[in-house]
C-alpha cells in the first residue's frame, strides 16, 4: 500500500508543513492558511484528508487548521492547553495513536518551547522482521520518522522563552527531557520533520539542511551535545528577540478565522489609491530596498519576500493595506504572505506601479540610500550622524560600527522617544533589508533617515573597523566575549 510524504515549505515564514497519504486517507502537519495546496494534492492522490495534527499553538503565522477542516471536515487534534489554549479541535492524548492505510501515527507529549507542544511518530505497518531497541526506522514497530514542531529543529532546538523570563528556566528543563527522553529514544535512523527551516524567528541557529535523521542531530546539532545544566542554563541566557506580533498572532490561533479563499487585491489607478490612503489605508511598498529611495509618501517598505517575517513588526491590523509592486503579477503573493500573518484587509494594489504614479504628478518622498564607504566618509569628516542598528543583539555583539546605538528592528515601533529628532539617523542592519524597514518607520514619523545598503556585510567587505566584541566557537556555537 505505501506512504506518500511531501513536505509543503512556505518561503518568508521557513515553514514547513507536511502532507502524509496511505490508503484512502491522508493526514495534514501544521498546514498553513492559504491551503489550495494541499487541496490539490488530495485531489491528485486520490486520498481524504481526514485528520489534522497541530504540533502546538504557532506564535509566528495565523494556523490553516480551521481553514482545512471547514472546506474537507478533517478532525483536528492538538495539545492539552498549558498557557496556550486552543479553542477548536481535540485534545490528543499523550501515547494516543491511530492508523490510516498501512500507516500509524502515535502522539508524544514534548513540552518545553509551549506547554502543550506535541510530537508525532509515524510507523510503516508494511515494514516486517525489523530488529527492536531504538534502532529506527527497522520495522513495524519502529517508527520512520517524527514530526517535531518547534521542539527540535535540523541544528537547533525550540527558543523557550515564550512564558516570561521567570519561566525561562522550567520551560528549558522540559524541552531537555522531552528531547533526551522521548524524541531521541525514538532512534537513530528516524527521519526528522520540524516545522520551521533557517531563517525562522521560532530558533537561534537553524540549518539551511532540509534532510536529517535524529542520529544525525545527535552527532551534529549543537544543543544535542550539551549536558542537562548547560543546555538548561543556554536555553535560559539565549536572548532571542521577542518578536512584538507574536502576541498577535497567539491570540489568532485560539480561534483562526476562516477565509474560504484566498482573498485577490484588485488594481487601483493612481486616482484611487491616493483616495484611499487618504481615507486612512497604509501604503506597503514591496520593492527591493534599492527601490524604496523614491517612494509614495508615507509608506512602509517590506521586501516581498520578507512580508511573512517583517510585516507584522509595522502594519496595524486595523487599517486597509494597499500594496506598490515591483511586478502587478507579485499581488497574490503579496496577499498570501498577508494572510499568513493575519492581514485579511487588502485593499488593492497601484496598477502600474511607482512608474505610472510619478507620471501622473503625484507627490514623492525619498530615503536617502548609503554605502558603506558612504558611511565611513561622513563618521570620518565629523558628520553630526546617528548610526542606528537594527539588528538582534547577538549579531550586534559580534561587532559594531563604534558609536553606534541599537534599537532592534521590532521594537523601534514602541521606542522612537529614545531617537533623538535633530541629527540625521543612518539605519544599518546585517545586508539592508531591517533597515530599510526601519528607515521607512523613521521617515513615516518625521525623522531624517537613511540606511546603508549592503549593510554591516558590505562594512566587514570593505575592511572597516568593528569593535565591540569578538567571537570565538565553542562547542559549534558563538559565544560572544565584549572586550
Amino acid at each position: 500500500m505505501g506512504i506518500l510524504f511531501r513536505r509543503i515549505k512556505s518561503e518568508g515564514l521557513a515553514h514547513n508543513s507536511y502532507f502524509v497519504a496511505s490508503g484512502e486517507e491522508a493526514i495534514l502537519i501544521d498546514p498553513r492558511r492559504d491551503c489550495d495546496v494541499y487541496m490539490d494534492l488530495a485531489q491528485q492522490e486520490g486520498v481524504r484528508i481526514a485528520r489534522i495534527l497541530e504540533t502546538h499553538r504557532n506564535e509566528d503565522y495565523v494556523a490553516g487548521s480551521r481553514e482545512v477542516a471547514d472546506r474537507t471536515g478533517a478532525e483536528i487534534l492538538h495539545g492539552r492547553g498549558e498557557g496556550f489554549e486552543f479553542g477548536y479541535g481535540r485534545t490528543v492524548e499523550d501515547g494516543e495513536e491511530f492508523e490510516f492505510g498501512s500507516a500509524r501515527v502515535r502522539a508524544i507529549h514534548t513540552p518545553g518551547h509551549t506547554g502543550e507542544s506535541m510530537s508525532y511518530a509515524l510507523y510503516d505497518l508494511d515494514r516486517g522482521g525489523g530488529e527492536g531497541g531504538g534502532g529506527g526506522g527497522g520495522g513495524a514497530d519502529q517508527p520512520v520518522m517524527v514530526f517535531t514542531g518547534d521542539a527540535l529543529f535540523i541544528g537547533d532546538v525550540g527558543r523557550t522563552d515564550l512564558y516570561g523570563k521567570e519561566l525561562a528556566q522550567r520551560m528549558a528543563a522540559d524541552l531537555y527531557r522531552s528531547i533526551f527522553e522521548r524524541i531521541l529514544p525514538l532512534g537513530d535512523g528516524v527521519i526528522l520533520c520540524p516545522a520551521h527551516g533557517a531563517g525562522s524567528v521560532c530558533g537561534g541557529d537553524i540549518s539551511e539542511r532540509d534532510e536529517s535523521t535524529l542520529g544525525l542531530e545527535r552527532v551534529r546539532n549543537p544543543a544535542l551535545r550539551m549536558g542537562r545544566e548547560e543546555f538548561i542554563r543556554f536555553k535560559s541566557e539565549e536572548g532571542l528577540e521577542g518578536q512584538p506580533y507574536f502576541r498577535r498572532m497567539a491570540d489568532l490561533n485560539l480561534k483562526p478565522p476562516v477565509l474560504g479563499s484566498l482573498p485577490i487585491p484588485k488594481p487601483l489607478s493612481p486616482g484611487e489609491f491616493r483616495r484611499s490612503a487618504e481615507a486612512g489605508a497604509v501604503i506597503l511598498d514591496t520593492r527591493q530596498p534599492a527601490a524604496f529611495g523614491a517612494h509614495i509618501p508615507k509608506s512602509y517598505s517590506v521586501r516581498l519576500d520578507r512580508i511573512p517575517v517583517f510585516a507584522g513588526w509595522v502594519l496595524p491590523y486595523d487599517r486597509l493595506i494597499l500594496l506598490v509592486l515591483e511586478r502587478e503579477g507579485d499581488a497574490v503573493a503579496a496577499a498570501r504572505c498577508l494572510i499568513r500573518q493575519g492581514y485579511d484587509n487588502v485593499g488593492g494594489y497601484l496598477r502600474g506601479g511607482i512608474e505610472e504614479w510619478y507620471n501622473e504628478g503625484l507627490p514623492l518622498a525619498h530615503l536617502g540610500l548609503l554605502s558603506a564607504q558612504e558611511l565611513k566618509d561622513g563618521l570620518d569628516e565629523g558628520r553630526d550622524l546617528l548610526v542606528l542598528d537594527v539588528r538582534e543583539k547577538r549579531e550586534w555583539d559580534e561587532g559594531h560600527i563604534a558609536g553606534a546605538r541599537r534599537i532592534y528592528v521590532g521594537h523601534l515601533k514602541e521606542r522612537l522617544g529614545e531617537v533623538p529628532r535633530g541629527r540625521e539617523i543612518v539605519v544599518i542592519c546585517s545586508s539592508g533589508n531591517r533597515s530599510t524597514v526601519a528607515a521607512s518607520l523613521l521617515l513615516r514619523e518625521g525623522f531624517r533617515a537613511s540606511s546603508v545598503l549592503g549593510g554591516m556585510n558590505s562594512w566587514r567587505a570593505a575592511g572597516f573597523q568593528v569593535g565591540g566584541g569578538k567571537v570565538k566557537a565553542e562547542g559549534g556555537r558563538y559565544a560572544f566575549n565584549p572586550l
